[in-house]
Parts: structure tokens; sequence; C-alpha cells
């Protein structure tokens, strides 16, 4: 029997077409104690970036697109995949002790940027915001490592979902 080609599975000797992008995300708001007027910009940033452009291709026979159902579960970021209609497909869980001092960090130098932004000189908002970019590059680089075999992400993708995992830190 031949082989699915670049983008495709086989099965029962059909090939099925892949569709790897993610059309709706839902955080799991329960689990979120507090959101400022910042942090809801950066979520509404990220999933409206995400929509528009991205490449998420969970491993298994899914032939996507995909709905996203992102939670915080005793210390595991919670990734329910499911398909275009909202019918489960998999779940994913994954440990987010790795993430704390990134995301740790990542709190505070955003707390700083955004009251620089307020009355600090171009130049120092740059250099804030150029750390901000730095953990962001470098949070998303462990996410990508953490769900490699899992599910297959671009750059861009696991930067707004790092994003997404931050807001969902968030505590009170």
């Amino acid at each position: 029997m031949p082989k699915a080609g670049p983008g495709k599975k086989a099965k029962s000797g059909a090939a099925r077409p892949r569709d790897p992008r993610i059309v709706q995300i839902h955080l799991d708001e329960r689990s979120i104690v507090r959101w400022t007027a910042d942090v809801d910009h950066e979520r509404k940033v990220a999933i409206f970036d995400l929509l528009d452009d991205n490449y998420f291709a969970p491993v298994g026979d899914y032939g996507g697109p995909y709905v996203l159902r992102l939670s915080i579960e005793e210390s595991r970021l919670a990734i329910g995949i499911n398909d275009a209609d909202d019918r489960p497909l998999t779940r994913i869980l994954l440990p987010t002790t790795p993430f704390r001092r990134i995301v740790k960090d990542y709190f505070t130098i955003c707390d700083s940027y955004y009251r620089a932004i307020r009355n600090a000189s171009p130049t120092q908002i740059e250099a804030i915001d150029m750390g901000r970019r730095s953990l962001h590059n470098e949070g998303s680089a462990l996410l990508r490592e953490r769900l490699a075999g899992k599910i297959e992400v671009d750059a861009n993708t696991a930067r707004r979902l790092f994003t997404l995992l931050c807001v969902l830190h968030i505590r009170g």
C-alpha cells in the first residue's frame, strides 16, 4: 500500500487531509483569580494572533482543525484538543514546574514594562521591552521542547501559547 503524502495520514487505504491549525481557544477562567486590563489585553491579542495564523499538529491520526481547551490542573497545563465540532480527540498534561522561574520572571518584567510605559523615557521602555521579549522567547522555546513528540507547533504558535500559559498562572 502506498504511503500517505505530506500533510496526509493513511487510514484503511484512504488519505485524510490534515488541517493543522487551531480555530477556537477556550481558557478555563474558573482557575483565574484576577486579570488586570493589561493582562486581559495580552490574552485577547494572543488569542487573536493564534486564530489568525498558527501551526498546530498533534501527534496521531487527527485531521484538524482543532478547538483547544486550556487550563491549569494540579500544577499541570491541561491541553484539551477537540475537533472542529468541539468533540474531544485527546488531552495532554504538561507539568508547569519547568516554567515556574520563567513565568515568575516574565510577570516581574511585564509589571516593570507596564509601569514604564506610563512615565519612563523611550530608551528605558525599549530596554525593558527587550528583556521582556527575551524571556518570552525563552518560555516559548521551553514550551516547544516540552511539547516535542506530542504536538508540533511553529515558533509563533508557541509564543502565543506561552502567553496563555502565563495568563492561566495568575492567581491573585
